[in-house]
């Protein structure tokens, strides 16, 4: 019996929820962290994807809440953050800067790549890409700035 009166009380949350005119909204924010092999600013067959980087995404919601999320690159290299709340509270501007990227071959800050800053547009549901980040390492291996003598 006592199921039965939980289950109705949820029932009466999620009813009261669903008519009380409140729109939910979720967004997301992707991008990926790169180790620029030969420094050469350009993505080439010789750069890889750096899995643990750190990244922290900052968004300032319509509302004036400054929220702040911390996320980790996958083994693909990709990091995600998500959030779900109400449409009047959805993210407005945002910026995404590397915090760290625990690769002692290649942990050394690319250009272009201290904070990408954007303005957060899009509908419930879809996600928006930054661009990439990018790590050098401290030196570029040789083959890197050998040239064909052909």
């Amino acid at each position: 019996m006592e199921s039965k009166s939980k289950n109705l009380v949820l029932g009466f949350v999620v009813l009261a929820v669903f008519f009380s005119g409140v729109k939910s909204w979720t967004g997301e924010i992707h991008g990926r962290v790169v180790c620029d092999v030969c420094a050469d600013s350009s993505i080439g067959p010789e750069d890889h994807i750096l899995e643990g980087a750190e990244v922290a995404v900052l968004c300032i919601t319509k509302s004036g809440e400054v929220v702040n999320y911390q996320a980790f690159t996958n083994a693909k290299g990709i990091y995600t953050v998500a959030e779900t709340m109400p449409e009047s509270d959805r993210w407005n501007t945002c910026l995404a800067r590397t915090i760290s990227s625990f690769h002692d071959h290649c942990n050394h800050l690319g250009d272009r790549s201290t904070g990408i800053k954007f303005t957060y547009s899009r509908p419930s549901g879809h996600f928006y890409t930054v661009r990439p980040f990018v790590y050098q390492p401290s030196t570029a291996p040789s083959y890197c700035t050998e040239t064909l003598s052909e």
